[in-house]
This record gives structure tokens, C-alpha cells and sequence, in this order.
């Protein structure tokens, strides 16, 4: 024990060092990465949205980064499965912390994320971002927009999040739609995974719906979505309710019918080459959830994302 420390998230000596918190105890940022706001050499950030105002049934997703943080802590200090690495050896990487919102003001919103992650975006970092409900991802996608140019968005969801609505209006059922009209992303190459809703307009996007991704293996659905995005940049976006609410019912509206964890972690896991600028993980609700059912499955798609972005790191790096 004498090596030993606890508290990683605060005692660390370096972005890059393992920590030895018992998986029980300790303070718990994002698998005990670093919490601090300081950027420089940092090479990834974990960063909290803690907002559900935008929800159209079951609030609770605000508290969905303090669940996913909680259930990443099992992860800490192993080679992680299946990418067969400590994902932060060779990739800086921190727990900025939340967004600090007013919560009496939710017109202010909009603005106070995508400045924020403006600001992270600028130090050159990859930014995963846990949430919160999914009109959070309107903002990120305005701030990783403005550094790449438009996007192919990746949509993992049950829903396409394409209804109309006027403008100002915070809504998790419209960003989809307002992203297109605001030429945030490019509808042609974007795809959406696991739909089992319908919308009035797709706004020309190509969805994969539910029975698809049920009848397809995940090579197969991982091969469309590569295909359909090719060589363009990608935000990568994971609404929790993709999944069954078998393998996800902490969450705002859950729909029966999706697939289970294990398919779609083998789905993200065949996305290496996916040319990803920023990924988040929206839409835990934990006041729903049994076990942490649901927060173990969204930690560990999180997990995924940085694994594939420290693969490609790692590939640049030679």
C-alpha cells in the first residue's frame, strides 16, 4: 500500500498516471481522470452538462453525469476491454467538470454551453460530453461546427429529433431539424441508428431503424454507417434510449424494441475509422434506473468513445 494513493482525481501527479482507488471509495470524476479546468497539454476532456429542461416526459437526465462518473469508477487502472491498453498512458486526459448553468434562466443555456465548449475545443482536445438531455448536443454541435465546418452526424437514438419548432424554443425533440437549417451538419452524410419513432421529415438524413439494426449483425450496420460518412468529419452522438429498456430504463423516454448493449458497444467498437471531432452520451436518468443498469451501459460506450479517439492517437502517432 505504500505506493498507493486515493483520491486520484485531485492527488494525481500527472494526466497520464493510473490511479489505486478502491472502486468503493474515492472522489469520483470520469474513471478517475484529473479534475481540473487547466487545458494545457491536454489531449482529451470529459466534460458534464447537467440540464434536462428540454425533456418532453421524465425529467432526471441532470443528474445524468454524477451517474455515469459513479459507474466509470470501476474502470480505473486496468487495460480496458477490448481495446487491450490503459486508454490514458498516452493520452492526456481530464475531468473538466460540469457546466454551470442557470437554472432559473434556461434561455441563457444555449449560449453558456457552446461558449464553454468553445473554450475547450480551442486547446486543440477531443471533447466527450456527458449529459443531460439531448438538446445539449445543439450547442456542441454550434461549437465544433464553428472549428470543422459542418458535420456528419452519427446518431445513435430512438428518436430523430427532427420535429419542427420556432426559434428560441429549447426542445430535446427538435435539435436534429434545427442543426440541418442552421447548416451545422451535412443531412447526406449524417445517419441515424436504432429508430423506433416516427417524425414528420427526416430532413434528408438516412435512418437505420430499429428492426434494421435487429436484423443486421454489427459488422454489417458498422460497415453502413462507415460507408455512408466516409472520410468526413463526424460528431458522434449516443442518446441512452437507443438501447431496449431491458438494458437502459434509467432514462426520459424509453422505447421498447432497441438493441442490447452488447450489440451496440460491438457497433462503436468496429468505428475506428470514423473520422470523429467530438462524441457525447445523453439522457440518463438515474431516478429511473435499476443497479445502474443504465449508467454502467452509458459509461461504458463513454469509455469506448476515448478508447477509439486513443487509437487513433496512437495510429497518427506511428
Amino acid at each position: 500500500m505504500a505506493n498507493k494513493t486515493i483520491d486520484h482525481a485531485v492527488t494525481a501527479k500527472t494526466l497520464t498516471s493510473a490511479a489505486s482507488d478502491p472502486t468503493y471509495a474515492g472522489i469520483l470524476s470520469f474513471m478517475r481522470r484529473k479534475y481540473t479546468k487547466q487545458l494545457a497539454g491536454v489531449e482529451a476532456v470529459v466534460w458534464g452538462i447537467p440540464f434536462d429542461a428540454a425533456t418532453s416526459n421524465r425529467p432526471g437526465a441532470r443528474f445524468g453525469p454524477q451517474a455515469i462518473r459513479r459507474a466509470s469508477a470501476i474502470f480505473d487502472n486496468d487495460p480496458q476491454y477490448p481495446f487491450e491498453r490503459d486508454l490514458f498512458a498516452d493520452m492526456a486526459t481530464i475531468d473538466y467538470g460540469d457546466c454551470l448553468l442557470d437554472y432559473g434562466n434556461h434561455s441563457k443555456t444555449p449560449q453558456t454551453i457552446e461558449r464553454e465548449a468553445a473554450k475547450i475545443l480551442k486547446s486543440g482536445a477531443f471533447l466527450l460530453t456527458l449529459g443531460g438531455d439531448h438538446f445539449v448536443t445543439l450547442p456542441l454541435l454550434r461549437a465544433h461546427a464553428a472549428i470543422h465546418g459542418p458535420l456528419s452526424l452519427v446518431q445513435f437514438d430512438a428518436h430523430q429529433d427532427t420535429w419542427a419548432d420556432e426559434k428560441g424554443r429549447i426542445d430535446h425533440g427538435s435539435f436534429v431539424g434545427r442543426a440541418v437549417r442552421e447548416g451545422l451538419i451535412e443531412p447526406a452524410s449524417s445517419i441515424q441508428i436504432g429508430i423506433r419513432t416516427h417524425a414528420p421529415d427526416d430532413c434528408g438524413i438516412r435512418v437505420m431503424y430499429g428492426y434494421d439494426v435487429e436484423e443486421m449483425s454489427a459488422a454489417e450496420i458498422a460497415d453502413v454507417i462507415l460507408h455512408h460518412v466516409g472520410d468526413r468529419p463526424a460528431y458522434l452522438t449516443f442518446d441512452i434510449d437507443c438501447l431496449d429498456p431491458a438494458y437502459a430504463p434509467g432514462t426520459g423516454t424509453p422505447v421498447s424494441g432497441g438493441p442490447s448493449s452488447a450489440k451496440v458497444l460491438s457497433v462503436i467498437r468496429k468505428l475506428g475509422a470514423l473520422f470523429i471531432k467530438g462524441a457525447d452520451v445523453v439522457e440518463v436518468a438515474p431516478a429511473y434506473d435499476h443497479a445502474d443498469i443504465t449508467a454502467i451501459a452509458a459509461s461504458t460506450i463513454a469509455m469506448y468513445m476515448l478508447g477509439l479517439h486513443a487509437e487513433q492517437l496512437a495510429e497518427r502517432r506511428g
